[in-house]
């Protein structure tokens, strides 16, 4: 995680043609004997995917057999993440990591990437279990929903009206986020902080900013937004700096340090969580590439090892957890922000 790689990265282009995209190769010419694995992204031109290539080109690395096919569509729908996977069959690449737009729209591509022979997993928004081999959160789902409401807690000391911005109201992950924050927020101890509504930005930042502002319209009492996308909470923090409430509405949710240094220093986040994308990549490329050496099976009950991240458990439904959120606030922000 050398603060170098990052800057190294920024220089590789992301390409797209049309609603799918060009897979882009991120190493030299491979001889045969390679194993190509495909990581795909929601959308591309987001930070949080942008970092989890960085870990997975650290895998590609580590391993010297591999190489790291990054892509994704421009825009974060099903119909275009459909588009991609039927292209990288096409290509016959060996493995796929999907963080999926669509739980369930993607079961037919990727169960024909599965009979192909192609080893498919998904990692960070999961697939339904009939088209992947295994899924891997980037942590515990309970622990990141219950970890959203105490942050927004602690900040507004457990009192005042909330709302929560998503992304897609499809999206996989963020929905089962959503649910955890609701069992959370049963507890006696939130009793005086009320969610209000539950609005979709799509991860799109423009979209996510709009309905910041449609929220700070329609709730005058708004105190917090959550939001549990990288792309929705920058755009909140803006929005609430832009309107001057900085001090009288609180944003906290997921995102990247590097993108939430200016929220933070501004007073406009007191406290938000991530896990270490980096990790979610090196970590989905390295249970990619031991699937396609036959070293593990993705089964429940079994583990895979995954280079530095140890060995990584696998539970029921095939789904396996790699680490818990991590916190930030202005005692680590600037430290973290220049990592990722």
């Amino acid at each position: 995680m050398q603060s170098n790689r990052r800057e190294t990265l920024k220089l590789i282009a992301a390409t797209a043609l049309g609603a799918a995209v060009a897979p882009l190769s991120v190493t030299p010419v491979m001889a045969a004997d390679k194993i190509r694995i495909a990581m795909v992204a929601k959308a591309l031109g987001n930070g949080f995917f942008d970092a989890c290539r960085d870990g997975g080109l650290e895998a590609a690395k580590e391993l010297g057999n591999v190489e790291l096919i990054y892509t994704g569509p421009t825009t974060a729908t099903a119909e275009a993440q459909i588009q991609v996977i039927d292209a990288l069959i096409a290509q016959k690449v060996d493995g796929i990591a999907i963080s999926a737009d669509d739980t369930n729209a993607l079961v037919p591509v990727c169960k024909k990437a599965l009979s192909r022979g192609i080893k498919v997993i998904s990692f960070d928004s999961g697939v339904a279990p009939d088209g992947r081999i295994m899924h891997l959160n980037p942590s515990n789902n309970e622990l990141i929903g219950a970890k959203c409401v105490q942050m927004m807690a602690k900040t507004l000391k457990n009192e005042g009206e909330v709302a929560i911005l998503s992304a897609t109201a499809q999206a996989t992950n963020q929905n089962i986020w959503i649910e955890e924050m609701k069992k959370e927020w049963a507890k006696p101890d939130y009793a005086k902080m009320k969610l209000v509504a539950t609005v979709y930005g799509d991860d799109v930042a423009d979209k996510s900013y709009r309905e910041t502002q449609a929220l700070i319209k329609a709730h005058p009492d708004l105190k917090g937004i959550i939001a549990p996308t990288s792309v929705g909470i920058v755009a909140a923090a803006k929005a609430v700096v832009d309107a001057g409430l900085v001090g009288k509405v609180y944003v906290t949710g997921l995102g990247l340090p590097s993108e939430m240094k200016g929220a933070v220093l501004a007073g406009a986040t007191d406290t938000f969580a991530i896990w270490n994308p980096i990790d979610l990549g090196y970590s989905a490329t390295m249970i990619v590439a031991a699937l396609v050496a036959g070293t593990a099976t993705g089964k429940a009950g079994t583990s895979v090892k995954a280079g530095r991240m140890g060995e990584i458990k696998i539970g029921a439904n095939n789904d396996a957890a790699m680490a818990d959120p991590f916190t930030f606030d202005k005692s680590n922000i600037e430290k973290f922000a220049k990592i990722f």
